[in-house]
Parts: C-alpha cells; sequence; structure tokens
C-alpha cells in the first residue's frame, strides 16, 4: 500500500495536459492577497465578492478554476467563474494533503465526507468517521458520486491533475463547487505551506492563515540560515526501487529544494526539472552508490530493504547503517502523517533532514517524521 501510494503520487507528476485560459473583466480588485512563495493561485478582493484563480501548472499563463466569493448568494458576480458562499459550512475533502490545513484553522469539523479512511493519520478525523458524522466516500481517483450529492456539501475539494476527471464535472454539473487545491504542484516546501491561504479565504479566515504561516516560516527560515552555515555538505539519496524503476526527486522539485535547503549535496541538484526521475537501478548505482545519507526510503527495515533487492545492499548507506525512512508517524493500517501535516509544516520535516544530515546544528533534536532503518 505504501508503495502504491508513493508511485501514484509520482506518477501524477510526470504525466501532462493543457487548460485554456479564460479572461473575464471584473472592474477594480480593492486589496489582493499578498503571496511570497505559491504561484498556483490568486486571490483578489472586490467591492463585493472575492476572486480566486488557480492556474494550471502544467501549462504557464493559463487558468485550471476560477472562484467568485460571496457572503450572499443574491450578490451579482462576473461570467466565467464557478460562485461560491462563504464561510464554508461543510466541505468534503478528498485528500489526505489538506487536512493539516483544515485543522490548523480549526475547521475539521466542517468536514462531512472523506476519501479511503484507512489512510488516515489525522485522530480527530477518524474519529468524526468512526462516530458516522464523516461519510467514507470510496477512492479518491473513482469518488462515489451519488453519495457525495447525498451530504450535499456546500463544496468539494480536491487535487487537480492534468487531466480530464469524469468525476469532478459530475459534482460541478450538480450545482456543487469543486474547489481545486494543487499545492502537491508547487516546487518548494514553503509554496506547498502557504496554500494554507487558498483553503482559509473559503472559510474567511485569512488572517489566522498568514499568521500561521508566518510563524511556520519564520522556524523554517531560522533552519535553512544555519545549514547554509556548514562547511560540510554530505551528499544524498532519495526514493527506493520499484518495480524496476527507480524515481529520484528532480532538482526543482519540492523534495530536491528541501535537500539544498538542509545543506546536503545532490547529484541532481542542477537538474531543471520538477516531479520526479525515473531511473533505472544501474544508473541510480552508478551516481549514488557512494552517497553518506539515503532518505525517504520506502522500506521499515534493513532485512526487508535488501531482501527486496540484494543490490540495495551495495549502497553505501546501507553499508554504513544511515538509511531512513518517513514512516516514524505511520498506523497499522498504512497512513502515514508525513503525506499529511508534514505539508502545512516543512519547519518540522526540514528539521528532521538537517538532524539527520548535521546533528551538531541541532542537539537533542527528536525526528518527527522520519526514522532510521534497524
Amino acid at each position: 500500500m505504501k508503495n502504491y501510494l508513493l508511485t501514484t503520487l509520482f506518477l501524477f507528476l510526470l504525466v501532462s495536459c493543457s487548460h485554456k485560459a479564460t479572461k473575464t473583466d471584473n472592474g477594480e480588485a480593492t486589496d489582493s492577497l499578498k503571496l511570497k512563495y505559491a504561484e498556483g493561485f490568486s486571490v483578489r478582493n472586490f467591492e463585493n465578492y472575492k476572486e480566486v484563480v488557480v492556474y494550471s501548472p502544467w501549462v504557464k499563463g493559463t487558468e485550471y478554476a476560477r472562484y467568485y466569493l460571496v457572503t450572499d448568494a443574491k450578490i451579482k458576480t462576473p461570467a466565467g467563474g464557478v460562485k461560491v458562499k462563504i464561510p464554508l459550512q461543510t466541505l468534503v475533502s478528498t485528500s489526505v494533503t489538506h487536512f493539516e490545513f483544515l485543522g490548523l484553522l480549526n475547521e475539521i469539523e466542517s468536514i462531512t465526507g472523506v476519501c479511503s479512511p484507512k489512510i488516515i493519520y489525522n485522530s480527530a478525523i477518524l474519529k468524526r468517521v468512526g462516530e458516522g458524522k464523516i461519510a467514507d466516500l470510496g477512492d479518491a481517483f473513482t469518488i462515489n458520486v451519488e453519495k457525495t450529492l447525498q451530504l450535499k456539501p456546500e463544496a468539494v475539494m480536491m487535487s487537480g491533475y492534468n487531466q480530464n476527471d469524469p468525476y469532478a464535472a459530475r459534482v460541478s454539473q450538480a450545482g456543487i463547487p469543486v474547489l481545486f487545491n494543487n499545492e502537491w504542484m508547487e516546487t518548494s516546501l514553503l509554496a506547498r505551506a502557504e496554500w494554507i491561504k487558498f483553503v482559509a479565504v473559503f472559510y474567511g479566515k485569512e488572517k489566522a492563515a498568514d499568521s500561521i504561516f508566518t510563524d511556520v516560516e519564520k522556524r523554517y527560515v531560522e533552519l535553512r540560515e544555519k545549514a547554509k552555515a556548514v562547511t560540510h555538505k554530505p551528499t544524498i539519496m532519495a526514493g527506493s526501487n520499484f518495480r524496476g524503476t527507480w524515481y529520484m526527486p528532480a532538482g526543482r522539485s519540492f523534495m530536491g529544494k528541501l535537500f539544498d535547503d538542509a545543506g546536503a549535496r545532490y547529484f541532481y541538484a542542477s537538474d531543471t526539472t520538477t516531479g520526479s526521475l525515473p531511473l533505472n537501478v544501474e544508473t541510480v548505482l552508478k551516481n549514488f552508490s557512494q552517497t553518506d545519507v539515503w532518505l525517504n526510503c520506502s522500506y521499515s527495515s534493513m532485512s526487508d530493504l535488501v531482501k527486496a533487492d540484494t543490490k540495495n545492499a551495495l549502497f553505501n548507506p546501507a553499508k554504513k547503517l544511515q538509511v531512513y525512512n518517513f514512516n516514524k508517524r505511520l498506523l497499522p493500517s498504512t497512513a502515514n502523517d508525513f503525506w499529511e501535516s508534514a505539508v502545512a509544516r516543512p519547519d518540522l520535516l526540514l528539521g528532521d533532514v538537517i538532524a539527520i544530515l548535521h546533528p551538531d546544528i541541532l542537539p537533542g533534536y527528536a525526528l518527527v517524521y522520519a526514522d532510521k532503518l534497524k
């Protein structure tokens, strides 16, 4: 299950399609939400409504979706967008990457439906699922549309992909706004975390989101500056061989950026692509056999690692027992908090990697997501 989830997310980073841009004349905006890192959305305030635009990560300069947020459904808005009444009272959320944002904004109770509770880590959500207060809508890629419509949520939040989604289309046709949260396509951890502002605007909590993000950013930057001062940068590798293909972070992916911010040397640091690089084992052995640290390995123990492929024992980190996964917060159900809270808390994730690479910088640091294979 873990390998399936990892591979599914990686594969979505590799596919592509296009969305046409739309233009509307909205008059003069009275104010705009200030974003420092995120490039995938914008928020502008007008006299009677707010305009939220989600941009296509796959075709630069085009729009993926446009929303007009109103406090009264009778308010007229321009054509070419979806009207959403705010603040939201009920929401269906189809991806675990949304949950920490909602939790930090104290909006967990607004969730009425989720997908695949088995892979959810958040204890408050699991409790509400068990109590029947949150419905199980099946798999996120084949969501139970009929059950979703029966819930009558005020909106459904989904991850957008560069392909037509018939399930999203059916929900939209029923008059329920589909909010596309594309934080996963940002190229830095802070950019992903800044999508809390996207979530917040649908609840009228922009100020709270700005305060939360500012605190996370401050801690992240402080850690990054400490790592910049190091004189020795250990080499790093990541991922695992899955059915003959090793998915290694691209140079401009958020993981590639994480390695750089943590004071690591990474073979593909100069690569200019995003997402992941599908490599064969021979290429990985050639470029990473003498690496110092192996991070984000998908196995739970050294014996499992070697049993899966004897070639894994040839890597220096395996010989020196410097292999780590991100499974410290892993439930027996395979739910992993790394996929949830780390999206909104990159400062904790950066702390983990710095503590592994430079233990002298953060003495006594307790790892949050990472765990060393034994």
